[in-house]
C-alpha cells in the first residue's frame, strides 16, 4: 500500500475514527493512576470518573445509570446478555429451554446460541426474515404462543449490520412481555445513527460497544434492567454489580462516555447528512454500472440505517471488489464473513433469499463523521473500472464452476416459513 495516498474510508459500521475530543479525554485520563476499587484518594479520583461516564451513558440511551454495566465491548456483552439471561431463567423454572431469535443476527448473537444450544441443550429457533431483512411480529408470536412456558429469551438486533435493515423492536417486546419474556436486543449499529431510548423500548437488556460511535475498541455495555436475573460469565472482585468482574479500564470507559455524548447528540444532523451522501452514491452508481442492486430497504428509508448502503454486483465476488477498491485507495467490506481464510457468502442475504452467487457479489458501504462528498464522487470514479476487471476474471472461474455443476448447488434460495435450524458453521471474530 502507498502509504502517502489519501484513503477513503467507507466501512464505518466495522469501526469509526475516534472523534478529535474523545482521544483529549482519554489522555488526560491515562496519565493519572487510581484504581477505582481503592478506597485512597487516587482510586476514589478513578471512581468518580467512572460514575460520572455511567452516568453520561446512561443519559444518551434514557437508561438509569445503575442498569448500565460496562465489559470489554459487544461480543462480551451479547453474551453476558443471552448466557446470563438464559441461566437465570433455567434454574428458575426448568422447562424454559427455547431463544427465540432471527437468521440474520451478528455472529456474536449466532455462535453465543450455537454454544447453548450444543453445550447447555438449549433449543434455538432462527425466525426467518423478509426479502428486505425483517422480521415479521406474526412470527414472532406464533413461536411464542406455540408454547409460551418454555420459552427463556428473545433475542432480536435493533439494526443490521450488514443491510442496516432496522427491526420491529417495540412490537418484538410487546409480544414477548405479554408472555412474561424477556427481551436482548444487539444495537451495535444503531446506537449513534438513529435515536434509541431504552426506557422507551421496553427492551430487558441492550448491547452497545464504543469503535462504532467514535470511541476507543476494547469497551462497550450491557444495559439491562435490574428486575432482570443475568448468570455472571466472569467472577472475581464482584465490579459492575458482580455482573463483570475485572478491574475497570477507567480511560477506556471515561473515551466511551466521551463519544457516545457526541454521537447521540449529533444524530439527527449528521443522519440527514449521511442519508443524502449515501442516497447520492446509490444513484451515481446505478448510473454507472449496470445491474446494480440494493440489499434492503429501498422504498422505505425509514426503516433503514441512514449510513448503509448494501449493494450487490451481478458477475462479481465481493472479496475482489474490495481488493480492487483498496489497490485505488478505497477501503470498503464485504457481507461475508471469512473462515480459516476461505470467503463465504453472506449468511444475511441468504437468509433474506437472495441465492449464493447474489450474496457473494455484495459489497456493504457504510459511512460515518467524517465521510464526505469527496469520498462519495471517488468511490464513483473508481467503481466502473473496478466492476468490469472483477468480472472479467471472475467469468473464467464461474464458467468452471456451472460446468461442475457446482455453482450455486448449496443454496435453495429463499428460507422456508417455518424457523431454521442452527447449523454449525465457524465464523470469524466480530467485524462488524
Amino acid at each position: 500500500m502507498n502509504e502517502s495516498r489519501e484513503t477513503v474510508y467507507l466501512d464505518h459500521a466495522a469501526t469509526t475514527p475516534m472523534y478529535d475530543e474523545v482521544v483529549a479525554a482519554m489522555t488526560r485520563q491515562l496519565t493519572r493512576t487510581g484504581n477505582p476499587s481503592s478506597l485512597h484518594s487516587s482510586g476514589r479520583t478513578a471512581r468518580r470518573a467512572v460514575e460520572e461516564s455511567r452516568e453520561r451513558v446512561a443519559d444518551s440511551l434514557n437508561a438509569r445509570p445503575g442498569e448500565v454495566v460496562f465489559t470489554s465491548g459487544a461480543t462480551e456483552s451479547d453474551n453476558l446478555a443471552i448466557k446470563g439471561i438464559y441461566w437465570s431463567r433455567r434454574r428458575e423454572e426448568p422447562r424454559r429451554r427455547r431463544i427465540l431469535s432471527t437468521a440474520v443476527e451478528h455472529p456474536a448473537v449466532l455462535d453465543t446460541l450455537r454454544w447453548l444450544a450444543v453445550q447447555e441443550g438449549a433449543e434455538v429457533e432462527l425466525l426467518p426474515v423478509n426479502r428486505h431483512g425483517e422480521l415479521d411480529p406474526d412470527v414472532l408470536r406464533a413461536s411464542i404462543e406455540r408454547d409460551p412456558g418454555s420459552v427463556a429469551l428473545v433475542s432480536v438486533m435493533w439494526a443490521n449490520h450488514e443491510v442496516g435493515t432496522l427491526q420491529p423492536i417495540r412490537q418484538a417486546v410487546e409480544l414477548a412481555h405479554a408472555y412474561g419474556v424477556p427481551v436482548h436486543t444487539d444495537a451495535v449499529q444503531a446506537v449513534g445513527q438513529v435515536p434509541v431510548d431504552f426506557a422507551a423500548s421496553g427492551v430487558d437488556a441492550l448491547t452497545c460497544t464504543a469503535h462504532k460511535l467514535g470511541g476507543p475498541a476494547g469497551v462497550g455495555a450491557l444495559v439491562v434492567r435490574r428486575t432482570v436475573g443475568v448468570t455472571p460469565l466472569l467472577h472475581g472482585g464482584g465490579q459492575e454489580r458482580v455482573l463483570r468482574s475485572g478491574t475497570v479500564g477507567t480511560a477506556l470507559i471515561v473515551g466511551f462516555a466521551a463519544a457516545i455524548g457526541i454521537a447521540v447528540k449529533r444524530q439527527h444532523s449528521d443522519a440527514i447528512r449521511l442519508s443524502a451522501l449515501r442516497d447520492d452514491l446509490v444513484q451515481q452508481v446505478r448510473q454507472t454500472v449496470a445491474g446494480v442492486r440494493v440489499s434492503g430497504h429501498e422504498s422505505r428509508l425509514d426503516r433503514r440505517l441512514p449510513n448503509n448502503a448494501n449493494l450487490q454486483f451481478p458477475g462479481c465476488e465481493g472479496d475482489s471488489l474490495v481488493m480492487l477498491l483498496d489497490a485505488r485507495g478505497i477501503e470498503a467490506s464485504t457481507g461475508s464473513a471469512c473462515s480459516v481464510g476461505v470467503a463465504q457468502p453472506s449468511h444475511v442475504l441468504l437468509a433474506m433469499g437472495f441465492a449464493e452467487a447474489e450474496a457473494r457479489s455484495s459489497l456493504r458501504l457504510t459511512l460515518g463523521h467524517t465521510s464526505t462528498q469527496a469520498d462519495v464522487d471517488a468511490f464513483v470514479r473508481a467503481i466502473g473500472p473496478v466492476v468490469e476487471r472483477a468480472r472479467a476474471s471472475g467469468l473464467p472461474a464461474l464458467r468452471r464452476l456451472r460446468s461442475a455443476g457446482l455453482a450455486d448447488s448449496s443454496v435453495s434460495g429463499r428460507l422456508p416459513g417455518a424457523p431454521t435450524a442452527l447449523s454449525a458453521r465457524p465464523r470469524s471474530p466480530r467485524p462488524d
